[in-house]
């Protein structure tokens, strides 16, 4: 049933985008002095989970390593890598300049002066997640080195300004933007069924049924992709000949269960004592939560990055938030939102 799983995995980057056109010239557009040497403008991409923010950042700089021999790219997840020297290594470590380099005792500033020294090939580099970095100083740190250019995504611009000094700010505020909004489910048709047709086998699955993907995933392709692998691999496991309606039914649930998992296993350790808080404790609000994490840590984060993590949260569907911003309280999604591909 499956003829190429690398099709619907979540980080697979197709050789065609389906409706982002607009945004793909856009980010060329900023990309392209790099291409002859010149310094490029940063981009800030930004929109909602599951617009396509990552895949269309990972296509337009494959894109221009293509075109270009002395061009190269580096992805660093800054969820994963939160604080400034681990991403600092991350760029490092893709261009070959870590071998002397010790996690423990080698300082920040040095991994900075490394980087200005570097001297190989022009590089885009990705900051994904670039709202969770700990230290945005970073940020700074890469703004001043023409040798590098910089795409910073992020779910909302406001999240990712509210948390730099303002020499960065400005900056930020000046380069090029690039937004998207959640896909229709039209759109969501398009892209599932380009990956069906790559990924499946024929007539393993109906039109019909790629539609209630695309109307249960509300807007959210990662979701939507997710449900599609996630029946494919039943199926194929059951030795089903198609995808049946109730495997469908399973996956959207299983789907969803996962990549609440995947989010709440990505969380840094400060951000998952406050997910506790709220989950042993909700429905609270932001000083009342800020209070339990400040018993509980010996460093705590202030409250304005506290209410950082908590929107994050929201933004990921792991915390629903109740009320303005004056007496809001923020719960623990129980369960994933109701929709249904039935």
């Amino acid at each position: 049933m499956i003829r190429d799983a690398r099709v619907l995995r979540a980080g697979f980057v197709p050789r065609e985008v389906e409706h982002r056109e607009a945004e793909v010239n856009h980010l060329s557009s900023v990309l392209e002095p790099i291409t002859n040497g010149e310094p490029a403008d940063t981009a800030i991409v930004t929109g909602p989970s599951g617009t396509g923010k990552t895949c269309i950042s990972k296509f337009v700089t494959e894109r221009l390593r293509e075109e270009v021999l002395d061009v190269e790219t580096t992805y660093v997840n800054c969820w994963r890598n939160y604080t400034r020297f681990r991403t600092l290594y991350q760029i490092l470590d893709a261009l070959g300049a870590t071998i002397d380099i010790h996690r423990q005792s080698t300082p920040h500033d040095e991994l900075v002066d490394r980087l200005q020294q570097h001297d190989g090939p022009r590089t885009v580099i990705i900051l994904d997640e670039v709202d969770q970095l700990e230290d945005p100083s970073v940020i700074y740190d890469l703004h001043s080195l023409p040798q590098f250019a910089i795409i910073c995504i992020a779910n909302k611009e406001e999240e990712l300004f509210s948390r730099v000094d303002d020499r960065l700010v400005s900056r930020l505020r000046s380069s090029e933007h690039v937004r998207m909004d959640k896909y229709h489910d039209e759109q969501l048709y398009d892209i599932l069924s380009a990956r069906a047709k790559w990924g499946l086998d024929e007539d393993v699955i109906t039109d019909d049924q790629l539609y209630r993907i695309a109307d249960a995933a509300a807007g959210d392709a990662r979701l939507a992709i997710g449900i599609l692998r996630t029946a494919a691999g039943k199926a194929d496991r059951e030795n089903h000949e198609r995808i049946t309606d109730d495997i469908l039914l399973d996956a959207a649930e299983d789907a969803r269960a996962q990549i609440k998992q995947k989010s709440i296993d990505s969380l840094t350790p400060h951000q998952r004592i406050v997910y506790d808080i709220v989950r042993e404790h909700g429905p609270l609000g932001p000083g009342e939560i800020h209070d339990h994490y400040t018993d509980e840590v010996d460093d705590p984060r202030t409250k304005r990055t506290v209410r950082s993590y908590l929107s994050k949260m929201a933004q990921y569907n792991l915390l629903e938030a109740e009320g303005t911003s004056r007496d809001r309280e923020y719960a623990i999604i129980e369960s994933p939102p109701a929709a249904t591909t039935t």
